[in-house]
């Protein structure tokens, strides 16, 4: 399995008790303190949950800093297909 590393990059000052648990969980507590994990899908799933207050540099599975394709752009292209068909 790969690594991923995770930064911290916000404090968890105005946030739930479960969401400082999850970044105690992670080995985090402190801004820009840094972890590495092996990918896993409980990794993917505490990493969703503090998205916001972290930084992920790793493989494109699990959280990348990567951006996503949104919905909409999916479905522009495919009109586009349509009409030029």
């Amino acid at each position: 399995m790969s690594k991923v590393t995770i930064t911290q990059v916000r404090g968890t000052v105005g946030q739930s008790k479960a969401h400082e648990g999850t970044l105690r969980a992670l080995g985090l507590g402190k801004i820009g303190r840094t972890v590495e994990h092996t990918d896993s899908p409980s990794l993917a799933g505490m990493l969703r949950h503090v998205k916001h207050l972290v930084r992920v540099e790793g493989p494109r599975g699990v959280g990348s800093t990567e951006p996503r394709k949104s919905a909409g752009a999916g479905l522009a292209g495919a009109e586009a297909e349509k009409s030029s068909a």
